[in-house]
C-alpha cells in the first residue's frame, strides 16, 4: 500500500472523528438542558399504619368480621396460585408443600409425610386456628423463621379471609367461624 493510500484512509478516519465530536458539542449547545433550582418532584407518602390526615392509625378490622363478610370462591380463585405446591383434595399428596385438606384445626406442621422446617417442628404444638392461618398468610417468612415456603404472603386482610374460608370448607365438618 502506497503513503499516499494510507493518508487517504487515516485522513478520513481522522475528518470522520472530528465531525462526530463537532456535533456533539453542537448538539449539546442547541439542546442544553437547565438545571432546576430545587431537583425533582415531593412525592407525599403517608407512613404505614397512619392516615394522611390525622396522623393516628387506621382502625383494622378484626378477623371475625372479615370472615364474615368472606367469599369462599374468591378464597378459591385466590388459592389456584397454591394449587403449584399444595395439594387441596381429601387424602391428596404432599407436593412441594403439605396437603391442606383439613388444614383448619390441625395441629401446626402435623401433615403425615411431609418433611417439615425446624421453625414448624417448633410450633407443632398450636392448632392453626383463623388467628394463625391469618398471621401465616400475611407474612409466612415473618411467621415461622426459617421457612422452606417462598411465598411473600398475602397483604389485603379480606383476600386473606377469603383463602382461610375456603380452607376451612375444605373438612369433612368445617370449623364454626368466631362471632363478628
Amino acid at each position: 500500500m502506497e503513503s499516499f493510500e494510507f493518508n487517504k484512509i487515516a485522513g478520513a478516519v481522522l475528518a470522520t472523528a472530528l465531525l462526530v465530536l463537532g456535533l456533539k458539542n453542537f448538539g449539546s449547545e442547541l439542546f442544553r438542558a437547565e438545571t432546576p433550582e430545587k431537583p425533582g418532584f415531593a412525592i407525599q407518602v403517608a407512613e404505614v399504619g397512619k392516615t394522611a390526615g390525622d396522623g393516628a392509625a387506621p382502625a383494622a378490622v378484626p378477623l371475625p368480621v372479615l370472615l364474615a363478610k368472606a367469599d369462599k370462591d374468591k378464597g378459591m380463585a385466590s388459592a389456584k396460585a397454591c394449587a403449584a405446591c399444595h395439594d387441596f383434595t381429601k387424602g391428596g399428596p404432599n407436593k412441594v408443600g403439605p396437603a391442606l385438606y383439613g388444614v383448619v384445626g390441625r395441629k401446626i406442621g402435623s401433615e403425615a409425610g411431609f418433611a417439615y422446617s425446624d421453625g414448624f417442628k417448633a410450633m407443632a404444638d398450636k392448632p392453626w386456628n383463623f388467628d394463625e392461618l391469618d398471621a401465616w398468610l400475611k407474612a409466612p417468612k415473618e411467621y415461622i423463621k426459617g421457612t422452606k415456603m417462598a411465598f411473600a404472603g398475602i397483604s389485603n386482610a379480606q383476600d386473606r379471609a377469603n383463602v382461610i374460608l375456603y380452607l376451612n370448607s375444605l373438612a369433612d365438618t368445617p370449623v364454626p367461624l368466631p362471632k363478628p
